[in-house]
């Protein structure tokens, strides 16, 4: 399983859209999320447009081919992209993905006694 944590920027002027948009998320956009096998899926906007994104998934380039084969995610993903700052395509494929330095279960599994 690998966790996949990534970062966008929200245009200032549209966070507001951008936050009501993901309260009620199409739900055939949530069935491909799923579908392509991610999970425990979550993002997390600062007041300043930051968005961080997490999720858990076991292979993320087939979860990304099935996002991008999957006729359910092409219209949602252009509709996002004009959300965002300095991004060529489709956010599901573009964002900067950031780096793990820790996890707690990871070292608590290491550890001996």
């Amino acid at each position: 399983m690998s966790r996949v944590c990534f970062q966008l920027q929200v245009r200032e002027e549209r966070i507001a859209e951008y936050t009501e948009r993901h309260a009620s998320v199409w739900p055939q956009m949530l069935e491909a999320i799923k579908d392509s096998g991610r999970r425990n899926y979550s993002l997390f906007l600062r007041n300043d447009g930051l968005l961080i994104g997490y999720y858990e998934v076991d292979d993320d380039a087939a979860a990304q081919r099935a996002l991008d084969a999957d006729p359910r995610t092409a219209d949602w993903e252009a509709q996002m992209s004009e959300f965002f700052v300095s991004l060529a395509g489709r956010p599901d494929q573009n964002a900067q993905q950031l780096t793990e330095v820790f996890n707690l279960e990871d070292q608590l599994a290491g550890v001996t006694h």
